[in-house]
């Protein structure tokens, strides 16, 4: 039986990668796990914004004097924000760090195996954006974040961590 990933883990993993700020549009997937978390811990910085691409355009401009961010967001938004992710991110070449909460995944199935539509699309999309992506589902997956965070930033390029279950 998997387990859920915990939150505590991946946001410990964001701050040793460097991220200060998390932008969020709130998640249904990630609010228990990690956004509520977040909001209350003293080493990150939440901005709350009302679309997607908004947050795409902040953590590209914060990028610009060094300072690391995450966009955090469900599915449904990174699909609302893909032009801003193709111009600031890919066209421009910006480090845009995103964490994305797979609504309507089910546990036992991988993304391209989803009954969800809205899910099956993600990475297909992220691949023919050349936008390189990692899912995390259990504790197992949390190691690879600081690496993929600094790969982000080292290559001044999108990347996003798709969150197929809850964290805790």
């Amino acid at each position: 039986m998997l387990t859920h990933p915990p939150g505590a883990g991946i946001i410990a993993a964001l701050k040793a990668g460097g991220i200060e700020f998390v932008v969020s549009v709130p998640d249904i997937v990630t609010s228990d796990g990690l956004l509520w978390p977040i909001s209350r811990d003293p080493g990150l910085r939440l901005v709350r914004v009302c679309k997607e691409d908004e947050g795409v355009s902040i953590c590209g401009a914060m990028s610009y004097n060094g300072t690391r961010a995450l966009l955090l967001m469900q599915q449904t938004g990174l699909m609302d924000s893909l032009n801003a992710i193709r111009a600031i991110g890919v066209e421009y070449r910006l480090p845009i760090c995103m964490m994305v909460g797979l609504q309507g995944k089910e546990p036992e199935r991988l993304p391209a195996d989803s009954a969800s539509y809205g899910v099956r699309i993600i990475e297909p999309v992220l691949d023919a954006m050349q936008i390189r992506h990692r899912l995390i589902e259990t504790a197992d997956d949390i190691d690879p974040i600081v690496a993929d965070i600094e790969g982000c930033y080292h290559d001044s390029a999108p990347f996003v961590f798709l969150i197929g279950r809850s964290p805790t």
